[in-house]
């Protein structure tokens, strides 16, 4: 939503018309709203966090009609891709050493042990680039820590809140109080977690999220009393007007930008300090975008 309410600001000085369709995380209902809107007179297409290889049809027909197509989260990889003029992300491996590196200086300093339950959403490529970044970031970790990845957890996003509590419940009955941190590829899962924790009275587990900075993520950070210590936040108003300037671009036949956004680790101490996952350079860019639209 934060991705989507910085393109609807930048598709608004643009003069442009916006369609907005939600998918609700389900393939049938995402391939009926791209075929519809394949069919119609749009000129670009942006696949909100879900990946287009599963489209085939649908981007093959939005191809031959000569309609851009550009993502946000929307394949592994950032910059161009096989079906994407520009996938809009950082890139998950930044996120994910930042989320591993968060978790081992806390260790550290805290003279703690590291076992690590990590939270997939395996339906997604970049989720899954997150995970085995973050995997291989844990194994590589300093003897001294004793530093474990205990689970790598698969829960769809779009199922957290049902699915959680007995997630929790089995793990803590399984690995107990070996499992000191969680990691997650999306705030969602933190959204759920901390009642099910309190409820088996497991507040000595931090749960930090490798993405993506949500509103709720935010502000129990900022509050500093939640078990959900620290999210790696993306500069999502930045990541909308990317999403407009790659359209641009494409539309006036130059290439993509090549542009890469770097991911911001969001803690209790940032957040009091009154600097969130907007910073200076997000502002700038922001300003130099508009410049650019000026020209003809």
């Amino acid at each position: 939503m934060g991705a989507y309410r910085g393109f609807e600001e930048a598709v608004r000085k643009l003069g442009w018309r916006l369609i907005l369709e939600d998918g609700q995380g389900q393939k049938k209902i995402q391939a009926a709203l791209l075929s519809k809107s394949v069919s119609t007179q749009i000129h670009g297409l942006v696949f909100g966090g879900f990946d287009p290889h599963d489209f085939s049809a649908e981007v093959s027909a939005a191809k031959a009609r000569g309609i851009v197509l550009v993502g946000w989260h929307a394949d592994k990889s950032s910059g161009h891709t096989r079906n994407l003029f520009s996938n809009i992300s950082t890139r998950p491996v930044d996120v994910a050493e930042m989320a591993v590196g968060f978790v081992l200086k806390d260790a550290t300093a805290r003279g703690k042990p590291v076992g690590v339950v990590i939270f997939n959403d395996a339906q997604y490529a970049v989720a899954n680039a997150k995970t085995e970044a973050m995997k291989e970031g844990m194994a590589a970790c300093r003897h001294d820590l004793g530093c474990q990845v205990l689970a790598i957890e698969n829960v769809p996003i779009s199922d957290v809140k049902s699915l959680m509590p007995a997630a929790v419940a089995r793990l803590n009955s399984k690995y107990g109080s070996t499992w000191t941190y969680s990691l997650a590829v999306n705030d969602a899962y933190f959204d759920e977690i901390s009642f099910p924790l309190m409820a088996l009275r497991r507040t000595d587990i931090a749960n930090i999220s490798a993405g993506d900075g949500s509103a709720k993520a935010m502000s129990r950070i900022a509050a500093g009393v939640s078990l959900q210590v620290a999210t790696i936040a993306e500069p999502l108003r930045l990541q909308g007007y990317q999403l407009a300037d790659e359209l641009n671009r494409a539309f006036a036949g130059a290439p993509a930008s090549g542009f890469q956004s770097m991911p911001v680790l969001v803690t209790t101490e940032r957040m009091k300090a009154g600097d969130g996952n907007e910073d200076t350079a997000t502002r700038e860019a922001i300003v130099a975008y508009q410049e650019i639209w000026k020209k003809k």
